[in-house]
């Protein structure tokens, strides 16, 4: 059986916001293994590196992960419910600029692969995510676009 993996109820920050508040919570999980870097609002955060699809420029965002059945990292490209999917879903898209993905959680990093879900599988995962984290379905209501769901599956130990 899953772990309980509710998030508390958060006030969702303006997305003119967000940038900023993410890369202050990059600098932080760079800085430190503390566990309050790591786990915020009963949600556990993975550091996510790509590469730009069009600049080549490590890029590097703070997401919060859920885990599925099987024990792999999901992570949403929610921009919280912004019109268009963030600018690392794009990236994680190019396979040629990301064939794998560098992560880094509390104490180790991994090469993972990448994986949009897609048809049946997507649409399951969705109501289980939305049953323990209701405000991405309120994020889904916000937009037209559907809001992906990439699953992270660990590859190999990477250097941090």
């Amino acid at each position: 059986m899953r772990e309980d993996q509710r998030a508390e109820v958060l006030e969702t920050p303006d997305r003119e916001d967000i940038p900023k508040i993410t890369a202050a919570h990059v600098a932080a999980m760079e800085a430190s293994d503390d566990e309050a870097v790591w786990f915020m609002s009963n949600m556990h955060y993975v550091l996510l590196r790509t590469t730009g699809r069009r600049s080549g420029r490590e890029h590097k965002v703070a997401l919060p992960f859920w885990k599925d059945d099987d024990g792999h990292r999901l992570v949403v490209a929610s921009f919280a419910g912004g019109p268009t999917h963030p600018a690392w879903y794009h990236n994680l898209c190019d396979r040629d600029a990301n064939p794998e993905v560098l992560c880094r959680v509390r104490g180790r990093a991994f090469a993972a692969d990448a994986v949009v879900l897609e048809g049946d599988e997507r649409a399951r995962i969705w109501a289980q995510l939305t049953a323990d984290r209701p405000f991405y379905a309120e994020y889904q209501s916000r937009c037209e676009r559907q809001i992906p769901l990439v699953r992270l599956v660990e590859k190999r130990p990477a250097a941090t």
